[in-house]
């Protein structure tokens, strides 16, 4: 969870999906799974950036809702949305980057 103590209420989701919008993925998980490179770069993407695009090359529709859960645990982010094989993730950064922030631009 982006913070365990305050749920994100449905306007900060709304707003988040609008800004993620325009957004490209940065991410790409494909059939191999979650390496230590994909959370390695998942991490740094989500400290940059704070709300990112992550594509999954997955055919199984099971198999890429865990391997979304199971990045989302690791990375200690949440799920803002998930459309077919684009998951929209949300981790607030403590100290945001002003120039790299989508949430600030």
């Amino acid at each position: 969870m982006a913070n365990k103590n305050a749920k994100i209420t449905n306007a900060k989701k709304k707003e988040y999906r609008s800004i993620g919008h325009n957004l490209n993925p940065v991410i790409i998980v494909s059939e191999n799974g979650i390496s230590e490179g994909i959370l390695n770069e998942t991490e740094r993407a989500l400290d940059d950036h704070e709300l990112i695009k992550v594509k999954f090359n997955i055919g199984d529709r099971e198999v890429r809702a865990e391997l979304i859960k199971e990045l989302c645990k690791e990375t200690k982010a949440e799920v803002i949305q998930n459309i077919g094989k684009i998951a929209l993730i949300l981790r607030i950064a403590k100290e945001r980057n002003e120039q790299l922030s989508n949430l600030l631009r």
